[in-house]
């Protein structure tokens, strides 16, 4: 199964289609799949809930930890 990913508004979590939310955490094995999604080019939303450009998402991968 494929997801979709939206960031949520305090920018320290993300929002999997499915409605689990993911922290920002190293140690979270969703956090790890989700930035490997990200790295495959699935569907990344900002707060408002707009796509993201591939190039929005790499700059933004850039600042994760």
């Amino acid at each position: 199964m494929e997801f979709t990913y939206q960031l949520q508004t305090l920018g320290q979590s993300v929002k999997r289609s499915d409605g689990v939310f993911i922290p920002f955490a190293l140690d979270n094995t969703d956090y790890q799949v989700f930035k490997a999604d990200l790295a495959k080019g699935v569907e990344l939303q900002n707060a408002e809930g707009t796509a993201m450009t591939a190039e929005q998402i790499t700059a933004f991968l850039g600042t994760l930890p």
